[in-house]
């Protein structure tokens, strides 16, 4: 038997009649292996970075310094990062250091700017943010008109942020906030249900369609955070611009801030709306009934008669 003293280095012939070697083929197996190795990893980065690119450019927590608040403030086209701005000021605002404080009062012509601006979110953050310096009378004059902003998000943040200014301006609307919600239609035409009774949903979420005579379809987004607790009118039914159309029991936060509120600036008549969460509400988490149980003792306490009790 005839034996290579070097079986590596033997020659084979290719189907062309051509001779290759054997070991030649291996760098290439590597060679492409080595590809798919890279192909793999690369992959993998990218599965990685691009939540934390979402990350970044969602999260509100990432500092910003003032070159790049300025460029955010003056950012027309991307509302968000004028709202990370917005929540860049409310950090400084709470800050521990008074010179991060003292920074942040730079900003305010920007935060009453912007508490006039026709995105939504703007406004919601805009009245939230100047609740938090009670020593600048204009966020008092701009919250008290917020109180008549049509979106009822704005008004709930601008009536819970005048309590902080020692204001019960906004009393109503914080009561409000522990009813059941009736959702307007926002144009007239055939309503086409997307949600059932149970779902629970935030500001934005998509809850219907209204079809329009012409044949447009205008989407039906809710405005307030909830849970869908019934329809109004039955699916495919004709509603006008505004009806009431379906109904939203409070959330957990909305109740939960609201109590807080009232605890300050509640009234004795408020015990009745007060009481039932004191009780306990399936679906409230027990914090809900311990604070409400708070806030009636402190309408009580104010009003000094033994009318408001669970």
């Amino acid at each position: 038997m005839n034996e290579s003293p070097n079986p590596g280095r033997e020659k084979a012939t290719t189907s062309q009649g051509q001779v290759g070697s054997v070991t030649g083929a291996k760098p290439q197996a590597k060679s492409v292996s080595k590809r798919w190795l890279y192909a793999v990893l690369i992959l993998t980065f990218l599965f990685v970075l691009m939540p934390y690119l979402f990350w970044q450019a969602t999260w509100f927590g990432r500092p910003l310094d003032d070159a790049q608040m300025a460029k955010a403030f003056a950012d027309t086209k991307q509302p968000r990062e004028a709202q990370h701005a917005l929540s860049q000021v409310a950090d400084r605002i709470l800050s521990q250091e008074a010179a991060v404080r003292t920074s942040a009062r730079s900003w305010y012509p920007q935060v009453v700017t912007l508490s006039s601006s026709s995105d939504e979110a703007l406004r919601t953050t805009a009245a939230w943010v100047m609740g938090l310096d009670t020593a600048v009378p204009k966020f008092h004059t701009r919250l008290l008109a917020l109180l008549g902003d049509p979106n009822p998000m704005v008004q709930r943040n601008a009536a819970l942020s005048l309590v902080r200014f020692g204001d019960s301006s906004g009393h109503d609307i914080i009561c409000s906030m522990l009813k059941p919600f009736r959702l307007p239609s926002p144009v007239a035409g055939k309503l086409i249900e997307r949600l059932k009774p149970g779902d629970s949903v935030n500001p934005g979420t998509l809850v219907g369609r209204v079809q329009t005579p012409d044949g447009k379809s205008t989407e039906f987004r809710t405005n307030v955070p909830g849970d869908l607790v019934a329809w109004l009118v039955p699916d495919g039914s004709v509603v006008a611009a505004g009806e009431p159309v379906a109904r939203l029991d409070p959330s957990p936060d909305m109740v939960w801030e609201g109590l807080r509120a009232l605890y300050l600036i509640g009234r004795t008549e408020d015990g009745a709306t007060v009481a039932p969460f004191a009780r306990g509400i399936p679906g409230m988490p027990p914090n809900i009934a311990q604070q409400a149980t708070l806030t009636l003792e402190a309408i009580h306490n104010r009003a000094g008669s033994n009318s408001v009790r669970p």
